[in-house]
């Protein structure tokens, strides 16, 4: 208990020493230091494949093309974002993109009909993403998130450092802007999620996720007209078996 308190109390400091070093740095400083110093070989990219997902995975491509990236294919997925990955990974030449799925036994104890999105959003995300991701995460010391404060109030103090479930967070855009996750991506040529254009700037599962109209919260149509604004994996959680917890 004594070892565990002094670990977290380290990291605490980490973290904290990081955001004071990096507040003013930019996204790729954030990253270069991440990937070739602090965590070198023991961090992952997590990412959705999703709106604004290419202009993190074209910056490490930028550094290290071999970085692994985690990708949670919960099995509810648009088939658009399976071939927008399938593009994007052409494209930049990733060479170590882990798909990971749930555990087909949980699926069949706990949602053998694949509906359980309909009664239990909560439940629902809890063993198709969370609990996927925390073991595929088990052997990292950190962890990449692409959120963004702009995205939503939730998310209005993220900062560029995190400590969750013991392990380091990193948020290399955690104060760009809509604007300017849209000029980086034109700049490098990358292209955009094909459902964008369709009105969706924050994609899903496809039963949880709607379109949102002008105005709107870019993440509004995620689990619309429920009390709920994340799927679980950036709070803590999974070890705890919580459902509307986050790692």
């Amino acid at each position: 208990m004594e070892h565990s308190q002094s670990h977290k109390a380290s990291l605490e400091a980490q973290v904290k020493l990081l955001n004071r070093m990096y507040s003013e740095r930019d996204a790729q400083d954030i990253l270069e230091h991440a990937l070739r110093e602090q965590f070198a070989g023991e961090i992952a990219l997590v990412s959705s494949f999703g709106a604004d997902s290419s202009v993190l995975l074209h910056m490490i491509s930028q550094i290290d093309v071999r970085i692994p990236v985690l990708f949670v294919d919960t099995g509810k997925l648009f088939g658009e974002t399976k071939r927008y990955r399938d593009e994007l990974v052409e494209q930049l030449g990733l060479l170590d993109v882990r798909v990971i799925t749930p555990d087909p036994e949980d699926l069949a104890e706990k949602d053998p009909k694949g509906a359980l999105w309909a009664t239990d959003t909560d439940a629902c995300c809890h063993i198709r993403k969370v609990v996927p991701l925390a073991e595929a995460l088990g052997g990292f010391e950190a962890w990449i998130s692409g959120r963004k404060r702009h995205q939503a109030s939730t998310r209005a103090s993220l900062e560029h450092f995190e400590l969750e479930e013991g392990r380091i967070k990193v948020n290399p855009l955690a104060n760009w802007t809509a604007t300017e996750v849209l000029q980086y991506a034109k700049d490098n040529g990358l292209p955009p999620h094909p459902l964008v254009a369709e009105g969706y700037p924050s994609i899903g599962c496809m039963p949880c996720t709607d379109k949102v109209a002008p105005g709107e919260d870019p993440r509004s149509g995620r689990w619309r007209g429920q009390n709920k604004t994340e799927c679980g994996i950036h709070f803590s959680s999974a070890s705890k078996g919580g459902a509307a917890q986050s790692i």
